[in-house]
């Protein structure tokens, strides 16, 4: 994307000082600048860079003063993140646009791909599948047969999305995730065999979701796996089959959820956690990484912690006396000596 300091200045509704004609073609970090880019100064640790950042407009906030000299030209907003945000999505568009089906793509004739659609080298797309407007699949990607990938969703390289998967508008999905594969479901034939369960479901994903490289999302056995809109999945992350996660929910890195569990709206789950089967989490709840969940939560907005996992002041308080045990049992082993000391010279 290329565009003037003065019409970003519109585009974001700043207020800006300086020079309107300045041609821009990226941002930069204000520690690192560049002719023709633009940085932001969000965090007041990073003000020493300002005075001395040779990008050419730095987007800063609307209260903020400088205190010495600089020399690019500003552009005043209310919110510094929330235009990074804003701006930095305008340059991805531009990243992922190339237009049009590749050569070397291979899609169905029977798969329904819009004009404004961008398919990458060596996509696959089968039959029955529907691409809408502004899709950018990057290279590589596999789209299984009745797949829906809604409009302005990005598919980046390597993805593999399985047969009646539906995909909201304005996703992002990172490598080599995979959406739809078979759920884990084997019943035991009275042998010591398992037989595989067929598991027929598939998964659906709202709007405005974004999912990290190499996670993996099961299909249902019957039914659906649902990701609700605004969801956002870090990399190395499994859902299994039938779980229902709802809106603007955080998962970090490594979790794992096992099948047929409820996940509320507004959650944060850290890195590393694991959640049984079958359970239903409330609205609002925070689970601090490396924690395991083994039973329902409730309560709205409640914190926990440890494994397995109880009320999270609970916790730091039981740890802070877990801490001391060793010094603790030293003193012990100290006052067992001294008694029994005592003990004999009275005998004797």
């Amino acid at each position: 994307m290329k565009l003037t300091s003065g019409d970003l200045a519109k585009l974001i509704q700043g207020e800006l000082i300086g020079d309107s004609t300045i041609l821009l073609t990226g941002p930069s970090k204000i520690e690192e600048g560049g002719a023709g880019t633009v940085s932001f100064l969000g965090n007041m640790k990073y003000e020493p860079y300002f005075y001395n950042c040779t990008a050419s407009v730095i987007i800063i906030d609307r209260n903020f003063i400088p205190k010495k000299d600089y020399s690019a030209t500003i552009i005043k907003v209310d919110d510094v993140y929330q235009t990074m945000s804003l701006l930095l999505a305008q340059f991805q568009q531009t990243v992922n646009a190339s237009g049009g089906i590749d050569t070397s793509a291979i899609v169905n004739p029977k798969a329904t791909v819009s004009s404004d659609a961008s398919i990458g080298p060596m996509t696959v797309i089968e039959e029955g599948a529907s691409i809408s407007a502004n899709v950018h699949i990057i290279s590589q990607a596999y789209i299984g047969r009745n797949v829906h990938i809604g409009k302005g969703t990005v598919i980046n390289p390597g993805v593999r999305i399985y047969h009646d998967s539906v995909i909201g508008e304005n996703c992002i999905i990172h490598s080599n995730v995979v959406i739809g594969s078979d759920g884990f479901g084997f019943a035991p034939d009275g042998q010591g065999n398992f037989q595989k369960v067929p598991q027929l479901g598939n998964v659906i994903i709202e709007d405005n979701v974004e999912i990290g490289s190499n996670t993996c999302i099961d299909r249902a056995t019957i039914g659906s796996t649902f990701i609700g809109k605004g969801t956002k999945l870090d990399n190395l992350i499994q859902i299994a089959h039938n779980v229902k996660i709802g809106q603007n929910t955080v998962i970090a890195a490594q979790t794992g959820i096992a099948g047929s569990t409820k996940i509320g709206n507004y959650c944060m789950i850290g890195g590393q956690v694991g959640i049984a089967g079958h359970l239903e989490i409330a609205d609002g709840t925070k689970i601090q990484a490396q924690s395991g969940i083994g039973a329902n939560i409730k309560d709205e907005n409640s914190k926990w912690y440890g494994s397995p996992a109880i009320d999270y002041f609970t916790y730091l308080r039981a740890y802070s006396e877990f801490k001391k045990l060793p010094e603790l049992s030293k003193k012990l082993n100290q006052l067992e000596q001294e008694f029994k000391k005592t003990i004999n010279s009275r005998e004797k």
